[in-house]
């Protein structure tokens, strides 16, 4: 089992032990090189927000979707600089269409969803350093400026003054803590189980609540905001890569299959329209097994999208098997520096377990 200490950001359980160890002794390096001889596999970040973790009594909303802070965010990217390839997606694309190997230890940098503090926060850390990176951007809400809905349910979970939490939809309905820790560790557990819903559903849920306890999700706060095209074209134009993560952020395999093309087509029509450029990248919305299968995959390569991601871990030993469902390493918020650097040279043995894995799906991947 492997689990996070938040005191100081080190992997815990035996496989966190043996990293931390691998790591304080110098040892990883060593290990990396030996790997990086007999397997030659691609390995993925996966981020969403880079911010200095807020007081969790003041923050208002998903305290899981912060990735890391500013000052490990520039120590992860300068360990990249050093001690790996950091690569372009679109690079691995040209490989693979021109049938070419990667070359070893080839890492590719990502961001989900397009909170603005990619823009204020990350993007001027890779300018700097150097690094290449793709941006997700869910192009409604780049329209619209209004938060995700995800989020906002937990914005609204945190701040009901509802005496209980009803949800016929989840079969749910249990008394509204009053403590902030629970009504966090709900509101994770709606998540959770909404995910087995139709995304239809999940948003008139959403809506349903909004109403209810009188929350609309129609204010910009400035805690939850996704980037504008102004900043996305600065950093396009810098050279750095903008790909699809949908167009309301919605699990693509949980919606009827015209729906989900039109969701697949239309923000591929939105970036280019917006970027002067060809969309090349998707990321799949939520990106767990639940929220992708064939048909979005094919959907996905119709369109013209030359691969995709996902976000079940590991990595991608053979990338041009599953180049519509590209594995990914996420980057957790109190991740520490022996932490990160062991998941990188080591991630069978340090990066976190897929969790609710579908064997059918997988096969679907493989």
């Amino acid at each position: 089992m492997l689990t996070q200490e938040e005191g100081h950001g080190r992997a815990s359980g035996i496989r966190g032990r043996v990293a931390e160890l691998c790591y304080s002794t110098g040892a990883l390096h060593p290990l990396q090189r030996v790997r990086s001889w007999w397997q030659k596999d691609l390995r993925i970040l996966a981020y969403h927000r880079v911010m200095p973790l807020p007081d969790p009594a003041a923050f208002d909303f998903d305290l899981e979707l912060i990735s890391t802070t500013p000052e490990r965010f520039r120590a992860q990217m300068l360990h990249l600089k050093r001690h790996f390839l950091p690569l372009r997606l679109s690079d691995v694309a040209a490989a693979l269409d021109a049938g070419d190997a990667l070359p070893p230890d080839a890492v590719v940098v990502t961001f989900d969803d397009g909170y603005d503090d990619n823009y204020r926060i990350a993007y001027p850390i890779l300018r700097e350093l150097g690094v290449p990176a793709t941006f997700f951007v869910s192009t409604g809400h780049v329209d619209s400026g209004k938060p995700f809905g995800y989020d906002w349910l937990v914005h609204m979970i945190l701040l009901t003054t509802a005496s209980r939490l009803v949800l016929p939809e989840l079969g749910m309905d249990v008394p509204m803590p009053r403590d902030r820790d629970l009504r966090r560790s709900l509101a994770g557990a709606v998540l959770q189980n909404m995910k087995n819903i139709d995304a239809i559903a999940q948003e008139a849920m959403i809506k349903r609540l909004e109403q209810a306890w009188q929350i609309p999700s129609h204010i910009r706060p400035e805690d939850c905001r996704p980037m504008s095209w102004s900043q996305l074209r600065e950093m396009h134009d810098a050279g750095f890569e903008v790909g699809s993560h949908g167009v309301h952020h919605r699990m693509l395999a949980k919606l009827p299959r015209e729906r989900m093309r039109d969701e697949v087509w239309q923000s591929k029509a939105t970036l280019e329209r917006e970027l002067d450029a060809p969309a090349a990248l998707m990321s799949y919305p939520v990106g767990g097994d639940r929220a992708f299968d064939v048909d979005v995959m094919n959907a996905t390569r119709e369109a013209g999208f030359q691969l995709a991601v996902c976000y079940i871990c590991g990595t991608n030993p053979q990338p041009a098997s599953n180049r519509y469902a590209l594995y990914r390493l996420p980057v957790e918020r109190m991740m520490g520096p022996g932490w990160f650097a062991a998941m990188l040279a080591l991630p069978r043995l340090v990066s976190y377990p897929t969790v609710n894995r579908e064997p059918a799906r997988e096969q679907a991947h493989a």
